[in-house]
């Protein structure tokens, strides 16, 4: 197997013995016998534990997330009702955090967090989901409020869930925090019109980057305005 070829059947060997057993089971030997490769092969890729451990994790995490991202294409494109398709990837996330404890863990940390390329992707796709509601009329609160609420709680959920025993776990926290966070980020109408001044702001400043009739200038001047309204609203 060539550099590339032996890095990924490794970090594959690691993905299955940590979603199995947990980070306790993901050691060199153990790895390098799954894997079919020598101990020494592991140190020189990966540097120690904790290296490969990040790598799973980032490799787990990755793959969900470019899952998450057809996604939002196909929402888009099939014009499914965006707080719908906020809803269902609510779960979802949850549902991984639950089927994959360790690697959820594992970036949790938020100085892991901080340098994952998958999360910082994550979070632009769930960035671009609220971004649709705020297009369609229906927020509320500025966008980058929205998206770190919704992120806060879901964390928030899952560490909750995994920390109470299976057995005692409230099946319908996971709904009922995302029905606390709507009630905080959207508007009382469902019909698409903005209510109030501040959500027309919102809603204006999600297409304002896209309004071909100004120039770059006044579009820079316009979003400034409506973020003035958004953060004093």
């Amino acid at each position: 197997m060539n550099r590339i070829d032996t890095r990924a059947a490794i970090v594959d060997a690691a993905a299955s013995l940590l979603r199995e057993s947990g980070p306790a089971a993901v050691t060199t030997r153990g790895v390098a016998e799954r894997a079919g490769v020598q101990a020494p092969t592991i140190y020189r890729l990966f540097g120690d534990k904790d290296g490969l451990l990040e790598a799973v994790a980032e490799h787990v995490m990755a793959a969900f997330v470019a899952a998450k991202a057809g996604e939002v294409e196909a929402a888009t494109a099939a014009d499914v009702d965006p707080l719908d398709d906020l809803r269902a990837s609510w779960l979802r996330q949850i549902e991984f955090g639950l089927t994959n404890p360790a690697v959820f863990r594992l970036l949790s940390d938020p100085e892991r967090v901080a340098g994952s390329p998958a999360a910082g992707r994550g979070r632009q796709i769930l960035a671009a989901r609220v971004h649709r509601l705020a297009a369609a009329g229906r927020l509320r609160v500025p966008e980058p409020h929205a998206v770190a609420l919704i992120q806060a709680a879901g964390v928030g959920a899952i560490q909750t869930l995994l920390a109470t025993p299976r057995e005692q776990r409230d099946p319908t926290l996971g709904e009922t925090l995302m029905d606390a966070v709507l009630a905080r980020i959207l508007t009382d109408t469902p019909t698409g019109v903005p209510d109030g001044p501040v959500a027309t702001a919102v809603a204006l400043r999600a297409l304002a980057p896209d309004l071909d009739a100004l120039s770059d200038s006044e579009r820079r001047l316009l979003i400034e305005w409506l973020d003035r309204i958004t953060a004093a609203g």
